[in-house]
């Protein structure tokens, strides 16, 4: 069944549109810039029937037949989602089945009942760190989440919105400032501009050596351009922080803080891993 907008609603209100008109017991979130493998949907209902207290599955994504996109997700301190294993060639080192912080959005299976308990992606985000929103508030209420080798997709990123947009950079800077106000414990959202800080001394490294994604998204863009966008997504972050403050007044939290920072902090990414890598 096809539920359509007569415009872009964004990723969160599409997908939270078709959980709420679905009755399965579980959901299934596919991007549409992908093809899964025979086993895909078999692979994940498995990985996720082992333990009820499991809410999330993730796929394998490929972005050929042999270079990893994800294998679930780390998360960097200020907010940003850094996808497991990305960028390296697929010779096995990521095909046993393991506890993963949470899955992406691009092609992963939930639990309805986390959703019932969590409540549904945010739809203020309209694209990018949804699922790191979604994924840690599931983490806090104490729903598990693993990753399911078997699961195979492929995947051709950022096929809709582009890789180095500028529309893109602007949500995921404003959105992974709403990702740390609503879920991070307090020590965390208080280092988290150092963190920010650091990662912009590694995006100017970037640009000047040519290396990683930050060069290639400033190929063809101004660096007042960069700028703007920088300062806009403050502004719409800043914005709305009253209302993300709220929201996380009503996140259900199952764990203790200190469970939720070992965590964060067992699945932290580098920043020259989330910089200098593509």
């Amino acid at each position: 069944r096809l539920i359509s907008f007569n415009k872009n609603t964004g990723f969160s209100h599409a997908c939270n549109a078709a959980i709420r008109a679905s009755e399965s017991p579980y959901v299934a979130l596919l991007n549409n810039d992908t093809e899964v493998s025979p086993q895909w949907l078999t692979a994940l209902v498995e990985a996720i029937n082992n333990d009820e207290t499991t809410g999330m599955a993730a796929s394998k994504i490929l972005l050929n037949k042999t270079t990893i996109d994800s294998t679930g997700m780390f998360i960097y301190p200020d907010g940003i989602g850094r996808q497991r294993g990305r960028g390296e060639i697929d010779v096995g080192q990521y095909d046993d089945k393991t506890e993963i912080l949470y899955p992406s959005g691009c092609a992963c299976l939930i639990r309805h009942k986390m959703l019932d308990d969590t409540g549904l992606l945010d739809e203020d985000f309209f694209a990018y760190c949804e699922d790191v929103d979604l994924g840690l508030r599931g983490r806090a209420a104490g729903w598990g989440a693993v990753y399911a080798p078997n699961a195979v997709v492929y995947h051709k990123y950022s096929g809709t919105g582009g890789k180095y947009s500028l529309f893109k950079a602007f949500l995921v800077e404003r959105n992974r400032i709403w990702v740390a106000v609503k879920n991070f414990p307090l020590r965390f959202i208080l280092k988290a501009p150092f963190y920010t800080f650091k990662r912009y001394l590694y995006q100017a490294y970037s640009i000047i050596t040519s290396r990683g994604s930050t060069a290639k998204f400033a190929q063809g863009v101004s660096v007042s351009a960069m700028a703007m966008i920088f300062l806009k997504a403050y502004g719409a972050a800043i914005l709305k922080i009253p209302s993300m403050l709220t929201k996380r007044f009503f996140i259900k939290k199952r764990i203790a803080t200190a469970e939720f920072s070992r965590l964060l902090k067992k699945h932290e990414v580098s920043v020259s891993e989330l910089i200098l890598k593509d």
